[in-house]
């Protein structure tokens, strides 16, 4: 009788595990297929994209669309200006958030605790409610037009990402750094000899939030970029559009073009990132 249940046992567990992967694999095509309809649209001349039924495989495939994409606005421009202010963006967060987040998880000082919700608080304001009194305020500083606006506030961190950071933080035994204040070490030494090797796939998760965020933003260059060479490409998407309608296939193409720095980017940092997801607590 036990062998029986020790046999039924095994079974169902071999079933659970194969219905997990088919639940994990109509998941992932559920989220892969935009994607694969995003490049079938881009191949596709105009009278393809919205024949019923739809056409999966473009026939003939138009290559010719990259090329009118590239053709129809200074795309290789806002591309340039998208690289500089997302690389800006990554290194601002890069600098300024782990030593907030050691601060905040690592260092006693009084307020800590109070000054912590209140960097939690700003998380509760869309950017849409603060984005008036900033506008006036970047006026006046003299600072719309430039990519100022853009970069600046990632060199004083992001809410998210110090509250993201700081969980990793609370993960670090505190015996280690007590063991490096007994050998004479400067709370400087710690920081930068101990804590930061160990807070690789977590800076690699908030290089990669903040590379996804910076090139994905079309408000922030909508509202203080007036000058169209200083556009970003996911302003510059917008130029696709005419009098007459969207030009469908270019638009998909340049879309397409959009898309590949994060996928590459994600392709060579996934598995620092997923470390970092889990190591840091947030689910």
């Amino acid at each position: 009788m036990g062998a029986l249940w020790g046999v039924t046992a095994m079974v169902m567990k071999k079933w659970a595990k194969i219905l997990r992967y088919v639940v994990l694999v109509v998941t992932g095509l559920f989220f892969f297929v935009p994607f694969v309809w995003l490049i079938s649209t881009s191949l596709k001349g105009e009278n393809q994209i919205f024949s019923y039924p739809p056409q999966w495989i473009p026939s003939p495939i138009r290559w010719q669309n990259y090329v009118e994409a590239f053709q129809a606005v200074p795309y290789l421009k806002y591309l340039l200006n998208s690289f500089t202010v997302t690389a800006l963006a990554v290194l601002g967060n890069l600098l300024s958030v782990p030593p907030v987040a050691y601060a905040f998880s690592k260092l006693h000082w009084p307020g800590r605790d109070k000054l912590f919700l209140l960097v939690l608080a700003t998380m509760m304001l869309p950017f849409q409610i603060t984005m008036i009194p900033l506008y006036s305020i970047y006026v006046k500083l003299g600072w719309i037009n430039t990519y100022l606006p853009l970069v600046l506030p990632d060199f004083f961190g992001k809410a998210y990402f110090v509250f993201m950071m700081r969980q990793f933080f609370n993960n670090i035994p505190n015996e280690l750094l007590e063991a490096g204040r007994i050998d004479g070490a400067s709370e400087f030494r710690i920081y930068f000899q101990l804590v930061l090797p160990l807070a690789r796939s977590a800076m690699v998760t908030v290089a990669l939030f903040a590379f996804v965020w910076s090139w994905t933003d079309f408000l922030g260059p909508l509202i203080f970029l007036t000058d169209p060479d200083k556009w970003t490409i996911s302003l510059g998407l917008s130029q696709f559009t005419t009098s007459y309608g969207f030009q469908w296939a270019q638009l998909m193409a340049a879309s397409a073009i959009f898309i590949i720095p994060m996928v590459i980017f994600f392709f060579f940092m996934q598995k620092s990132f997923i470390e970092g997801i889990s190591t840091s607590g947030i689910k």
